[in-house]
């Protein structure tokens, strides 16, 4: 099992930033990827940025120049700073941890997901 638990929003004004913090525990030594969502009111859960724990990054198109993924090292607590903020940005962040195991040599892995609660972002004037 792990624990997520995110952190860091709030309402900001358009062009402004903030930084979320997703704090990690339980079995961590599993995670092999790390991810931020986010979910708009009435709208579906989308990715927004990925971090591998060889440090590999990705983010969307859309919040490239503006969004920065980091940490997420040995399954340790990740970021996402956010900067330039816009009203589209207003969503409900998610965070979401990648485990693998392998229980026995001969085993297949046991791929998981876990997610957090959410932390909200409103940008608004």
């Amino acid at each position: 099992q792990v624990q997520l638990v995110e952190s860091g929003g709030g309402l900001v004004q358009p062009g402004g930033s903030l930084r979320l913090s997703c704090a990690t525990s339980g079995r961590t030594s599993r995670i092999t990827d790390m991810g931020w969502y986010h979910q708009a009111p009435g709208k579906e859960r989308e990715l927004v940025a990925t971090i591998s724990s060889s440090g590999v990054m990705h983010i969307i198109d859309s919040k490239k120049g503006r969004f920065t993924i980091s940490g997420g090292n040995a399954g340790n607590t990740v970021y996402l700073q956010m900067n330039s903020l816009k009203a589209e940005d207003t969503a409900v962040y998610y965070c979401n941890a990648k485990t693998r195991f392998v229980p026995c040599i001969e085993c297949k892995p046991i791929v998981r997901d876990y997610w957090g609660k959410g932390t909200a972002v409103t940008v608004s004037a």
